[in-house]
């Protein structure tokens, strides 16, 4: 990262880790996701500077709900899923409730602890798969993760604090948003970094189906249909950069749409679609490119993280401009360039 960054974009934010480290350099963060699971850690962490969840709020999001029949998705959905019928009827009350914390940095913050409470309680970390309820009662993956038979709103509790204590005010005017990038960065400007981190297509690209069950807390859907074993949410929303019939074109359009920022640090893979080799290529229309690698020893699973696969990491900066005298023009033109 340059030394003279002022505003840096997280364009495809996640976890919001690399936003919270721009946030920590002073800078002011604009983080954007297309799931909106991820948007509520981005208004909890990144654009919050001052809104805690307290007591009496906890006291709150753990009363009975008032509106409590109109709230059953989760246990409708999800029983002997992932959970008990006990933690689905938590959940559903636990989510008729966040709407009455007073704001929406609150709110967020709510979405954020206890989506991470799930996921804590999912072995692998992620919903991927059926085996949480039956690796529940086996006492050696008990050994291992206690958070398996743990309630989830023990977990949350435990949690909270941290992410209360990960709540700081950068002075700048930081915001997160819920758009598909190609949507969103034609409509900012003055930015001075990017940080595109996009799906590692025909890797564990898949995010969706991952963490549908965050989406679907998050968004409560009403208009979905819940598919297959996992009950993911069908249609699912357009990413442009999952899949290999559209991936190509929407790098294209992203490059173009970041023409301004003077430089782009781009996460990839080397098990990812395109190669290496051919992203390279396609990068090189639009910038000097350098490329860092870190070999991946006993990493398994996610983004591609599995034991001799590579982290890459592409630095892209402006081409140097060339100046050309006007004989040295002429002698091009005559030469039919």
């Amino acid at each position: 990262m340059p030394d003279n960054v002022k505003t840096a974009i997280d364009a495809f934010a996640g976890s919001q880790s690399v936003a919270f480290l721009f946030k920590q350099l002073g800078y002011k963060t604009i983080t954007n996701d297309f799931l909106n699971f991820n948007n509520q850690i981005g208004l909890a962490l990144i654009e919050n500077n001052g809104s805690k969840l307290t007591t009496k709020d906890i006291a709150l999001l753990f009363q009975t709900a008032k509106n409590k029949s109109d709230f059953q998705l989760m246990e409708n959905t999800f029983t002997n899923v992932f959970f008990d019928k006990a933690e689905t009827e938590f959940l559903d009350n636990f989510r008729a409730n966040i709407p009455l914390l007073s704001n929406s940095y609150k709110q967020a913050l709510a979405y954020t602890v206890i989506n991470r409470s799930m996921t804590r309680k999912v072995t692998m970390g992620h919903f991927g798969h059926t085996q949480a309820l039956r690796y529940a009662s086996d006492p050696e993956r008990i050994k291992r993760n206690r958070s398996l038979v743990r309630p989830i709103k023990d977990i949350f509790e435990e949690l909270l604090p941290k992410y209360n204590n990960a709540i700081f005010d950068n002075k700048q005017e930081n915001r997160s948003y819920n758009k598909n990038i190609l949507e969103l960065l034609p409509t900012l400007g003055n930015i001075d970094l990017a940080y595109f981190d996009p799906p590692y297509c025909d890797s564990h690209a898949d995010y969706q189906s991952f963490y549908h069950l965050l989406e679907t807390f998050t968004e409560y859907w009403h208009d979905k249909e819940f598919i297959n074993g996992i009950k993911r949410y069908e249609p699912q929303r357009f990413s442009g950069f999952d899949k290999k019939r559209d991936v190509i074109t929407s790098f294209e359009k992203l490059f173009e749409y970041a023409e301004e920022i003077p430089v782009w640090l781009i996460s990839y893979n080397n098990r990812s679609y395109p190669s290496v080799e051919d992203f390279e290529k396609l990068l090189s229309k639009y910038r000097q490119v350098k490329i860092e690698t870190k070999t991946y020893h006993n990493g398994r699973g996610g983004k591609g993280s599995v034991a001799g696969s590579q982290e890459i990491l592409f630095v892209c900066k402006p081409k140097q401009k060339h100046f050309l005298t006007a004989n040295q023009k002429e002698h091009l033109v005559n030469e039919g360039f």
